[in-house]
C-alpha cells in the first residue's frame, strides 16, 4: 500500500498538513523539535494505532485542543483506499475505513502495514523477548489472516489458566482444569506451528541481508518456541503443573517463546558493537518487508527516524537501497542535508523541509 495523501491535524505542533508523498522515497529535514518525527509518528498512527514516542495518546494532541486526526488515500494494485484515526483526550478512538465509523484499530492497521526503524530500534535485541515475538507477529498478522484469531484465543485461554493456577493456591480444586489445559495447548500448538513457518521464510531473507549489512559475520538465528525440547506442549504443561499451580501462571508455552541471535556461540548483543546492532536491526526489518511482498503481494510503507544518528552514510545508503528494491515507500527524517548526500541518485522522491510545525515541499 502506498500513501497518496495525509492529512495531519492538531497533532503535536502540527495543526494542518497536508502531504502528497512520493511513491518512492521521501525525505524530511528539520532542526530538533521542527515537527518531522511527529509526521511519521502520524503516519505510525495509522499502522499500529499508537503512537512510537509515548504510551499516552492525550500527550500527542496538540496543546488547548481536544482530539488529533490522522487521514490518508492510499492505493495498490487499482485499490483506493480512504482511512483515518482520531483520539480525543479522554482517551477514545474513532477509526474511519473507506466512510465507514469503527472502534475497531485492528480493522484500521490491517490495510496499512508500516514498520519504523528509529534510535529505540536496538531494543528488540537488547529487550526482553516480548519485543522478539512482536516482531514475528507482525509479520504473521499481515500475512496469515487466520493469526489473530488464534492468537487472541490463546491470550485469553492463558489469563483463564493462570486464574485456575491462582485459585488453586487458595485450594479451589476444577474439575474441568483437564479440559482448559487441553485447550489451551491445542491453540499453543497452532500459534507455535504459525511462528515456525514465518521463521521459516525469515531467517533465509535475514541471513541474505546480513551479507550486506554485516559480511564479517556469521549470525546464527534461531526460535525458541518456549518449552523444553523433545516434549510436547500438554507433556511440558504436565510437568510445570506443581510449579505453575505454585507461582500462580503456566510457565511454559507460545508466551515464553523467543528468537535467539547468536555469534560463535554468544549471544549477539554480547559481541556486536552499538552500530552493528543496528545493522542486524536493520537487516531484520527489512526481512519482513521481503517477507510481506512474498506472501501477499503487499508493499511496507517504511519510516527512518534520524537517519545520521543511526547509521553511517554507507549503511544508510544501502538500507535505503535494499528499501526501495522491495517496492517499499520510505519516509527519512534528518537533521540536516548532508546526512543524504547520496539522495540525487533517487528518481522516485521528494524533499519536505519542516520549520515550527510547517511543511514545506521542495520543487
Amino acid at each position: 500500500m502506498k500513501l497518496d495523501t495525509v492529512q495531519i491535524r492538531n497533532l503535536r505542533n502540527l495543526q494542518d498538513v497536508l502531504l502528497k508523498p512520493s511513491h518512492g522515497v521521501n525525505f524530511i529535514l528539520g532542526k530538533n523539535g521542527s515537527g518531522k518525527s511527529s509526521i511519521l509518528e502520524a503516519i505510525h498512527y495509522l499502522g499500529f494505532g499508537r503512537s512510537f514516542r509515548t504510551a499516552k495518546h492525550k500527550h500527542v494532541i496538540q496543546n488547548q485542543t481536544n482530539s488529533f486526526t490522522v487521514f490518508c488515500e492510499c492505493s495498490e494494485l487499482d485499490i483506493n483506499q480512504r482511512l483515518g484515526i482520531s483520539r480525543d483526550i479522554n482517551d477514545a478512538v474513532n477509526v474511519s475505513i473507506n466512510g465507514f465509523k469503527s472502534n475497531k484499530i485492528s480493522e484500521l492497521v490491517s490495510k496499512l502495514p508500516v514498520q519504523i526503524f528509529t534510535p529505540q530500534s536496538s531494543d528488540i535485541l537488547l529487550g526482553a523477548p516480548k519485543l522478539r515475538r512482536k516482531y514475528l507477529d507482525w509479520c504473521l498478522f499481515h500475512v496469515e489472516h487466520s493469526f489473530l484469531v488464534c492468537s487472541n484465543r490463546y491470550s485469553k485461554l492463558l489469563k483463564h489458566n493462570n486464574a485456575l493456577c491462582r485459585k488453586h493456591q487458595v485450594g479451589y480444586a476444577n474439575p474441568q482444569r483437564v479440559y482448559w489445559t487441553e485447550l489451551l495447548a491445542k491453540y499453543a500448538n497452532e500459534l507455535t506451528n504459525f511462528r515456525n513457518q514465518i521463521m521459516s521464510s525469515l531467517i533465509p531473507l535475514i541471513t541474505s541481508n546480513l551479507e550486506h549489512f554485516l559480511p564479517e559475520f556469521c549470525v546464527e538465528i534461531s526460535y525458541y518456541r518456549g518449552w523444553e525440547k523433545g516434549l510436547s506442549i500438554s507433556e511440558a504443561l504436565v510437568k510445570s503443573a506443581d510449579r505453575d499451580y505454585k507461582n500462580g501462571f503456566i510457565s511454559v508455552g507460545p508466551h515464553k517463546a523467543d528468537v535467539r541471535f547468536r555469534i560463535d556461540g554468544k549471544p549477539a548483543h554480547e559481541v556486536l558493537s552499538r552500530g552493528q546492532l543496528r545493522m542486524l536491526v536493520a537487516a531484520l526489518q527489512l526481512a519482513t518487508t521481503q517477507c510481506l511482498m512474498s506472501y501477499t503481494e503487499k508493499t511496507c510503507i517504511f519510516l527512518l527516524d534520524d537517519v545520521g544518528a543511526e547509521l553511517d552514510a554507507a549503511k544508510r545508503e544501502v538500507f535505503i537501497d535494499k528499501l526501495l528494491e522491495s517496492n517499499t515507500q520510505l519516509f527519512v527524517t534528518a537533521i540536516e542535508e548532508h546526512q543524504l548526500e547520496f539522495i540525487d541518485k533517487y528518481q522516485n522522491k521528494k524533499m519536505f523541509h519542516v520549520e515550527h510545525g510547517q511543511v514545506r515541499e521542495e520543487i
